[in-house]
């Protein structure tokens, strides 16, 4: 994107006044986005956008710029702008590049990459979906269904020593999303979603993901939420369903093992290494190298490989997920886990693909020895507090256990409680690990994750809900 005597410049232009550690960052990022409405395309648009980013350190502190002008004049103008932060004498003086090695986790055949496929084939796929949804029940009443593409190639050049590291890496995204909107009787709105996503090619998309199943199950859950009866409030055991059951752990629990809390104090788990935090039948990865995923990554944003990093092993916290800069707080190597959404954005620690580990439970087994309790089979919004590890989450999908079986479904669902509580609590892990795929906001814009859990149990939790007593 730019010519290596020209990154030299802009470097040495950072360092200028003492920084030790410099870092340019130039992304272009090529977007799809096709949108149906009931059946009919509603929008379709397609963009690129591209720029760079500087950072500079120096010790404990750091700052950070960008620019969406690649031109000579204005990556050296940023850069002497952002060195006039730092008034120290010149440390580091850059006096070549040298290239980066990683492995490519993330690999898509020839002719299948989402890019290539035609927006009619695209099109045709999202009416298919419709179709399928719309015959779930005539009170389908709105259905939107949407497929989003994202290709991004970016060079990032890394400086903390007279020889620089140059990078060059790819990433390509695909995502179908499904929305149903049922009406039932006195105008009441019923909503469901369901999102798969991967670093795949269109094969993926039209052969491995079982989209049919989907795009039905998206309906029958809105519909079924129609008839469901107001969730019971109180404390009761909760079995939390496998997959996107686990963003419950990814928020209350994921979020404060961040370098970026545990770094300045700010998590309840910061002083937690080496100390129990979690019920000794619970491990737990952040793991970007999963082959495809849709949270993986070949390298994260500060050109270090991604790692498969272990936080909890047997209840006991073992890791965190840390940055270049963060690392340095805590005296510990970054591992593969800085992140950002584009090149306006510093990086810093961010999940991947973050899950509890499967158990040895058959989760069957969890639901039949459960004689009375709440079964959550997905989530929608919730809010947590790392500081402090309170979490508020509902439930888009609830079940209520009588007797070791799945009865009648319920809605209004919350689960309230804290980080250390739901680690504490897990009393049953199958042996059912899934995963599932959203959009993580942070301090560095909102990145793709996955969240991801076997069935679990916890023994007890405050379920909050407007239906009563669970009798």
């Amino acid at each position: 994107m730019i010519s290596k005597s020209l990154a030299l410049k802009v470097l040495n232009a950072s360092l200028e006044t003492g920084g030790d550690y410099a870092e340019l960052y130039i992304e272009q990022t090529d977007s799809e986005n096709i949108n149906l409405e009931n059946g009919k395309v509603e929008s379709f648009g397609s963009k690129r956008s591209y720029g760079a980013g500087i950072r500079i350190m120096q010790g404990l502190r750091y700052v950070y710029g960008y620019t969406s002008d690649l031109s000579a004049k204005s990556l050296l103008g940023l850069a002497v702008k952002l060195s006039a932060s730092f008034s120290g004498e010149r440390a580091i003086t850059v006096s070549e590049i040298k290239k980066g090695k990683y492995k490519v986790i993330n690999k898509i055949a020839a002719g299948d990459h989402l890019y290539e496929i035609p927006v009619e084939k695209k099109v045709a796929y999202l009416k298919e979906c419709f179709e399928i949804t719309k015959s779930v029940d005539p009170r389908l009443v709105r259905i939107q269904d949407n497929f989003l593409t994202t290709h991004r190639v970016f060079e990032l050049y890394t400086a903390e020593g007279a020889t620089a590291t140059k990078f060059v890496n790819e990433e390509e995204r695909g995502r179908l999303s499904i929305v149903a909107m049922a009406l039932g009787e006195n105008n009441d709105v019923q909503t469901a979603f369901n999102g798969p996503g991967a670093c795949h090619g269109w094969s993926y998309f039209t052969k491995t993901l079982n989209y049919k199943e989907r795009a039905k199950f998206a309906g029958e859950k809105a519909i079924g939420l129609l008839t469901a009866k107001d969730c019971p409030s109180g404390k009761y055991p909760v079995v939390i369903a496998n997959g996107w059951g686990g963003v419950l752990f990814h928020e209350a629990c994921g979020h404060p093992l961040e370098a970026s809390a545990t770094a300045k104090g700010l998590s309840v788990f910061s002083n937690s290494i080496g100390k129990p935090i979690a019920s000794p039948i619970v491990s737990a990865w952040d793991d970007g190298t999963i082959p495809n995923e849709w949270g993986s990554n070949n390298i994260d944003s500060e050109g270090v490989p991604t790692h498969k990093n272990e936080l909890i092993r047997d209840g006991i916290c073992v890791g965190f997920m840390v940055d270049r800069f963060n690392g340095r707080r805590l005296g510990m190597a970054p591992n593969g886990t800085s992140r950002r959404e584009s090149y306006r954005y510093a990086p810093t620690s961010r999940m991947s693909n973050t899950y509890i580990a499967p158990g040895k439970d058959d989760p069957a087994d969890i639901i039949k020895d459960t004689k009375l309790g709440i079964y959550v089979a997905n989530f929608g919004g919730g809010s947590v507090d790392p500081s402090t590890g309170q979490f508020n989450f509902s439930a888009s999908e609830a079940y209520i256990i009588r007797e070791g079986k799945i009865c009648e479904m319920v809605k209004g669902c919350t689960l309230i409680g804290t980080g250390q509580e739901v680690l504490l609590n897990i009393d049953r892990v199958g042996n059912d690990l899934d995963l599932g795929q959203g959009n993580c906001g942070a301090g560095s814009g909102s990145v793709p994750v996955n969240v991801g859990q076997p069935t679990i149990r916890l023994k007890e939790i405050t379920v909050g809900g407007s239906g009563g007593k669970l009798e």
